[in-house]
Formats: structure tokens, C-alpha cells, sequence
């Protein structure tokens, strides 16, 4: 004898057997739907898995490339470079001076204004941006060592512009301050040379420094711009 399986039941009658045998065949087919719409079910659930990290790894992704293109835009742009000396190129604007150099105790009237070289404090002014006036016996000192002394009207030159001023700046033997009473909104001076200019986005700024900046004319080239006097105001 065949052995009956295990869910089909067995009837005498042909009439009870066919309900029987319809009965199992709606049960497994029953069983087969219900698997796969399980099955349906996982594979949706799986495919929406994948969308959302998707759509989780893309939204990375962009922060990151946005963090990179920020820190790449916003970050401080680095000091310009200049070459040490110069090539004697004639500058328009550019006044020259014959100044003595010689260490003094006390003031000194000297005869340009800010003053472009002459005798100076025996301390030299450490070379760095200042938001007040520095002296100008300690600064001139600088301009013997072969600093630039960048001047501006604090009143003329604020905000954006001052940050543009700054911009030009190297990262060594340049000194930044206010001075009262100038006669343009920024003045450049070097040892002997000096140039006033209306606008600080002028190209001679960069020139003059290309030309005279740590300038091997000086009295004393290539001495130290630090190590010296730190006057009130100093920023960095």
C-alpha cells in the first residue's frame, strides 16, 4: 500500500474525496502565495534598504565634498612672497630720501612724515601688524634692518579695506600700524624710499614691496626684525 501523505486525508466516497483533494490543493497553494508574498515582502524590504543608504551615503558624500570646497574657500589665504632686495625698477610715485642712520636717545622731528630713515632709538620696533601708532624712533630702526613700514589713516582705512591692506603683507620685516596725520590714506615707507597712495587696492603696493622689501641697500641688511621692542597694540 502507498503511504498516504502526511495533509491528504483519505475519504470512501469519490464526491467527499474530490472536497478533500481541493481543500489540500487551496491549502498548498495557499502555503505558495503566502511564501511569496514573504518573499515580495524581504525583496522590497532589501531593495528600500539599498535606496536609503544609498540616499544616506550620497547626502554624505556631498557634505564631505561641501566641508573640502569650504575649508578650501574660507580658509586664511597664506601671505604673499616677495623676492629679498630689488632690481632698481622705477615705481611712479615713489619719493627718495638721504637719510643719516645713527642710534639717539628721545624723540626725534624728523623731516618726512611718517619718517622714511634718519637716527633712531638704539631698539629696533619688532616687525608685526599693530592696531595703534608705534614710535616712530623703534620703527625707523626696522627700516634700517630692511622692513617695510605700512602706514594708514585709521580713519580713511577700516574694515574690508583694512583687510585688503593686509592682504599684501609678508609674512616677515613688514610693520603695519595707524599714524596720525597722514596726508593720504596709506603710506608705504622703506629706508630712503616712501610712496603715498589714495586706495589700497593700488598694484604699486605690491611693486613697492617687490622693490624695496628686505632691501640689500639698507644700512644693515638682514638684521633682525624680532627680538626687539614689542609696542602697545601689537596684533600679531
Amino acid at each position: 500500500m502507498t503511504p498516504t501523505s502526511p495533509d491528504k486525508r483519505m475519504s470512501g466516497n469519490p464526491a467527499t474525496q474530490a472536497k478533500i483533494d481541493e481543500t489540500v490543493k487551496q491549502q498548498r497553494e495557499r502555503k505558495r502565495q503566502e511564501k511569496l508574498e514573504e518573499y515580495q515582502r524581504q525583496l522590497a524590504k532589501r531593495k528600500r534598504g539599498k535606496v536609503v543608504w544609498w540616499a544616506v551615503g550620497s547626502a554624505a558624500a556631498v557634505l564631505v565634498v561641501a566641508a573640502i570646497v569650504a575649508s578650501i574657500v574660507f580658509a586664511p589665504q597664506p601671505p604673499p612672497t616677495y623676492e629679498a632686495g630689488g632690481t632698481g625698477a622705477e615705481i611712479a610715485g615713489v619719493e627718495t630720501f638721504e637719510n643719516e642712520t645713527s642710534h639717539v636717545a628721545g624723540t626725534v622731528d624728523y623731516p618726512q612724515s611718517p619718517p622714511a630713515g634718519g637716527p633712531h632709538n638704539q631698539v629696533w620696533l619688532n616687525c608685526g601688524i599693530y592696531d595703534q601708532p608705534v614710535p616712530n624712533e623703534n620703527a625707523v630702526h626696522s627700516l634700517e634692518h630692511g622692513a617695510v613700514w605700512v602706514t594708514y589713516d585709521a580713519d580713511a582705512v577700516t574694515g574690508d579695506d583694512l583687510a585688503t591692506l593686509k592682504s599684501y603683507l609678508p609674512s616677515s620685516y613688514v610693520v603695519l600700524s595707524p599714524y596720525e596725520g597722514l596726508d593720504s590714506p596709506v603710506v608705504l615707507s622703506s629706508w630712503n624710499h616712501q610712496l603715498a597712495l589714495d586706495a589700497v587696492d593700488d598694484p604699486r603696493i605690491a611693486q613697492f614691496f617687490e622693490e624695496y622689501w628686505r632691501s640689500a641697500d639698507v644700512p644693515e641688511p638682514n638684521a633682525l626684525c624680532s627680538g626687539g621692542l614689542d609696542a602697545p597694540g601689537k596684533v600679531s
